[in-house]
């Protein structure tokens, strides 16, 4: 039974008893009102990067150069602008940007060791249960808040994830919330409310070359025309299928997605680094940064120590994001993993606390009630927001 099925199933049957709603379940007229009163928070917007395929912690953000070589691996680390944070050689000119972005080193999760789990995880803040599947967050704020203008509020870019191993709900869709609060996709795809053609119009062939010409960059300059045109919520998909191309999902043994990590430095890196480095300055430029949220994460990280084929494979039990804009401090580290990159060994935070952040952020309290399920109070996520990303 595919993701679409399970949300169809679960909307007709198991959320029947689904009323009167604190936050989402507003009429438009409630929504528009309580926009206008909260005319700050409603202007915030939220870029996710998602770096399908899970990333590894030790060849981007938390780098082990004491480390055995097995377990530091093939790339170096170096300095950043921020005195003594460390980054992988990967990321030349994002360490030249450390003061603009806080690194979240101690992320994990306990769930199965799949894709799926932590997509899930870190976009609703909750794994599915059986047929129950959640709504992303960008459902939740499209239906809380609506469209801006003829800005479509919630878009996946290209389109929504597949083929990354198990046939199940991957965390980018509004399930019972309803079909109409789905995003919208740059390949027409969109919510029942109509389409949107999403395309790189009016930009010049300079700030085209700063994104870079490869899919990264195509894809972050997207994401920020989304959010200049209006749009409140862009979750990109640096892949969305783990099949036949070099992804993050390094397992090393060169088949489809398995590249070794030595390509972090050589392929992978290089583009991500242009494209987010860019990204971050053409916000600030525009004067978009502070009232958007930039954050880019893998869905769980990779093992310690270098398989057999020069690869990593899955790990959800810690891994690193990065974290800019909307206001949050830069030049900073939360959390902190062990000398082997296996653990957290200093203030864990749960993938859901990330889903908590961005919703903080972009104007709901992660505790207000999403659903009545079963005489239970179900919240919009049960975690609290990363103190150290909030500031005022």
């Amino acid at each position: 039974m595919n993701s679409k099925q399970n949300q169809s199933e679960v909307s007709r049957r198991d959320f029947l008893r689904v009323g009167s709603l604190s936050f989402v379940g507003l009429s438009m007229s409630e929504r528009a009102a309580l926009s206008a009163a909260q005319s700050d928070r409603s202007q915030k917007n939220c870029i996710l990067i998602m770096m399908t395929g899970g990333a590894s912690q030790l060849e981007t953000f938390d780098p082990k150069p004491e480390a055995p070589a097995e377990i530091r691996g093939p790339l170096k680390a170096i300095e950043t602008s921020v005195p003594g944070l460390l980054v992988s050689e990967a990321f030349p000119q994002l360490a030249q940007r450390a003061s603009q972005f806080s690194l979240v080193r101690s992320l994990y999760h306990d769930a199965a060791p799949i894709h799926e789990t932590g997509y899930q995880l870190i976009q609703t803040g909750r794994l599915s249960k059986g047929a129950l599947n959640y709504p992303c967050f960008g459902s939740v704020i499209s239906r809380q808040f609506g469209p801006r203008g003829d800005a479509p509020p919630f878009v996946v870019l290209p389109r929504l994830v597949s083929s990354l191993g198990v046939n199940m709900y991957r965390g980018q869709q509004a399930t019972f919330l309803g079909e109409e609060f789905d995003p919208a996709t740059t390949v027409g795809e969109s919510s029942a409310s109509g389409e949107y053609e999403i395309k790189i119009e009016g930009e010049s062939k300079a700030i085209q070359q700063q994104y870079g010409k490869h899919r990264f960059g195509r894809l972050m300059l997207q994401a920020r025309q989304l959010v200049e045109r209006g749009t409140r919520c862009v979750i990109v998909n640096l892949f969305d299928d783990l099949h036949q191309q070099l992804t993050w999902d390094c397992h090393g043994t060169g088949t489809g997605t398995s590249g070794k990590v030595y390509e972090y430095r050589d392929s992978l890196g290089p583009a991500f680094d242009k494209a987010l480095s860019t990204l971050l300055d053409d916000l600030s430029s525009k004067g978009l940064l502070d009232d958007t949220l930039v954050v880019a994460s893998g869905e769980f990280g990779r093992t310690p120590q270098i398989n057999a084929h020069g690869g990593r494979d899955h790990w959800p039990h810690v891994w690193s994001a990065l974290v800019a804009g909307g206001g949050t401090p830069g030049g900073q580290v939360v959390g902190a993993s062990d000398a082997r990159a296996s653990a957290p060994v200093e203030r864990p935070v749960h993938a859901s606390e990330l889903t908590a952040t961005i919703y903080h952020h972009l104007g709901l309290n992660p505790a207000s009630s999403l659903a009545q399920l079963d005489d239970r109070e179900l919240k919009l996520v049960d975690a609290s927001p990363i103190e150290e990303l909030i500031t005022g």
